[in-house]
């Protein structure tokens, strides 16, 4: 295919856009115990070499930076040190109702924890104010096991131990925002919608990146001019992925690679199907299979995944600089 010049828009591409997955951490001994501690009810810190006690216990000690050890009980009930009022809660916070978000440091404790009061208005809320931890109905070792706290003193005691001590815990993660794209990636996803692939270079002397940067990595120079390169390509190196995972779409074995493009100075990774991974190769010439033009959307995606072309491979000389 003959590299071509287009067009760009002059305003950047804007998408809304949405990260949300759960985040799944095993918690070691330090945090460990303080989960552990809460799913039975209990607030567990850790005293320092100075004989502070951390509520919620550090990892290691702020002094010595040797690991923390010396776990403690303390009570789960104490005073406000600072505060401010939450007047519309957002979706995953701890009430769907008004409330403040305090720190809060606990009798026994030298240090406060954050987290939120139940107050029923802001007028009700004071720093000094004693308040107890609400207990979750149903703990499974997570901060959330404190469903809040609220105004009074403690009339609570620790359950029996839930058995065995937590290992892990999973944390959702959503976040919500506006995604801006810069000028290449602007003409780079403007192409997709066409079905071309534009990559992006300084100069006529200038390599071509695929997807386009915004400037050369060796100069960095802007790479302004837009290339059109072609769908086909040749493998570079490759892996064959036997592992199954949790959200994979894919089932296993298939293989991940990357293809450099001819037109194309660097390769960039994507799926090889249509063919048994054992017979994929470095130099194996394929090309794009391109998804319905009605499911195009502003994302690689629309090409689906590459396949065996048919054509020779490419000799190891011709790509050996790309590895």
């Amino acid at each position: 295919m003959t590299p071509e010049k287009t067009q760009v828009a002059e305003q950047p591409l804007r998408a809304p856009l949405n990260l949300k997955f759960d985040y799944t951490r095993s918690v070691g001994p330090t945090i460990g115990a303080f989960v552990t501690g809460l799913r039975d009810r209990r607030v567990v810190g850790a005293r320092g070499s100075d004989g502070r006690v951390h509520v919620p216990p550090t990892e290691f000690d702020p002094t010595t930076h040797e690991p923390m050890t010396d776990f403690v009980d303390v009570s789960d009930t104490g005073t406000v040190v600072s505060w401010t009022w939450m007047p519309d809660p957002i979706e995953g916070q701890p009430l769907s109702h008004p409330f403040a978000w305090a720190l809060v440091k606990l009798d026994g404790a030298d240090t406060s924890i954050l987290h939120a009061v139940d107050a029923g208005s802001a007028d009700a809320m004071s720093t000094g104010m004693r308040v107890r931890v609400r207990w979750a109905d149903e703990r499974t070792g997570h901060i959330r096991d404190i469903a809040c706290f609220e105004p009074g003193e403690s009339e609570s005691t620790p359950a029996p131990s839930g058995g065995e001590p937590v290992t892990d815990i999973v944390t959702p993660i959503d976040l919500h925002y506006t995604h801006t794209a810069s000028f290449e990636e602007t003409y780079y996803l403007l192409g997709l919608m066409e079905g071309k692939i534009i990559g992006g270079r300084t100069d006529a002397n200038g390599k071509v990146y695929v997807p386009p940067r915004g400037a050369n990595p060796t100069d960095g120079m802007p790479t302004k001019e837009q290339v059109e390169v072609s769908d086909k390509g040749v493998i570079t190196t490759f892996c064959i992925v036997n592992v199954p995972f949790l959200g994979q779409s894919i089932k296993p074995p298939y293989v991940a690679a990357y293809v450099l493009l001819d037109g194309a100075d660097i390769p960039f990774l994507h799926l090889i199907l249509e063919v048994d991974p054992a017979e994929v190769r470095m130099g194996m010439r394929v090309e794009a299979v391109w998804r319905p033009k009605e499911e195009w959307v502003y994302s690689l995606r629309n090409v689906s995944h590459f396949r065996p072309s048919g054509e020779p491979d490419a000799d190891y000389d011709t790509y050996k600089h790309h590895l």
